[in-house]
């Protein structure tokens, strides 16, 4: 059974997480980047876009998994998602649905890309997030277009 002071460090957490894609200013995005990660974290998208599988696929590759890792890579990932989906002023992403504590380390929470116009929800996805003893995020694996 959580307590309340769990359930709001999750709370904490997510919001956290979920600021950082919307952060303007690179540098504090930087700092969140340094503060939500571990030195060497990854974050791994599940789910490759079309014409990569399609790609691979005709290659007879299996479809490769792609992955950021280490703080440099993750702030080159979190300022280019930043570029072209928030920056243009057409979107913002939001947490959809309460994130989850599914082990003691172990995290799930689920988000939306939200149009600024008119409220409707063009993408979003769910991230399944390991924590290494400090708290900070080992491993992100992104699943993207997966109804939260």
């Amino acid at each position: 059974m959580s307590t309340h002071h769990e359930d709001k460090e999750l709370a904490r957490f997510a919001e956290r997480y979920i600021a950082l894609w919307n952060e303007p200013d690179p540098a504090l995005r930087r700092s969140l980047i340094d503060e939500l990660w571990a030195v060497d974290g990854a974050q791994v998208l599940v789910d490759p876009p079309e014409a990569i599988r399609d790609a691979a696929t005709d290659l007879a590759f299996p479809i490769p998994p792609l992955e950021v890792r280490g703080r440099e890579a993750l702030d080159r990932r979190v300022s280019r998602a930043y570029e072209m989906f928030v920056a243009p002023g057409e979107h913002v992403f939001e947490l959809h649905g309460h994130p989850t504590r599914l082990t003691p380390r172990l995290i799930g929470l689920g988000w939306a890309m939200v149009s600024r116009a008119d409220g409707t929800v063009p993408g979003g996805g769910y991230e399944v997030i390991a924590l290494d003893e400090e708290g900070r995020i080992r491993l992100d694996h992104q699943h993207i277009g997966i109804d939260a």
